[in-house]
């Protein structure tokens, strides 16, 4: 088990759960092809490592959404209305896909903001997220 591997691969699933542009599926494809990892303990990484980033997000939503107007906020405004009135449309259950580009991170920061409880929230982004990374193994 190479440790340093593992906390890159989990880094940068953190990483790429936050508004910063970052490609865990990636990472991880090229983790799986070039070494001997486990691949359950790979998926397990990237998924829990992923679901925390979502966690981060949900927390700036849950305390952070009174400032989401102000210039240094990380969601540009529009982008925060899109994805609560995508949110609003589509329910908790959208969190299933809190791993699409673009519209996922700012999906789980509304997720926060609009006081989605925490454990709904958790298990919907985990298993999404966790999907995706399964698919991602399972194509390489």
């Amino acid at each position: 088990m190479d440790l340093a591997t593992l906390a890159g691969l989990f880094v940068t699933s953190f990483l790429a759960a936050t508004i910063l542009p970052m490609s865990s599926e990636a990472v991880l494809a090229g983790v799986a092809l070039t070494t001997a990892q486990d691949r359950l303990l790979l998926w397990t990484v990237a998924t829990v490592a992923n679901t925390l980033g979502s966690v981060l997000n949900w927390s700036l939503g849950r305390w952070g959404a009174i400032y989401r107007d102000r210039a240094w906020f990380p969601v540009k405004p529009e982008t925060y209305d899109k994805a609560a009135a995508r949110f609003r449309r589509y329910g908790t259950w959208s969190l299933l896909f809190s791993w699409l580009p673009i519209v996922g991170d700012p999906l789980t920061m509304v997720a926060g903001a609009l006081g989605v409880r925490f454990l709904p929230f958790v298990l919907l982004v985990a298993f999404g997220k966790g999907a995706r990374y399964a698919v991602v193994l399972a194509l390489f």
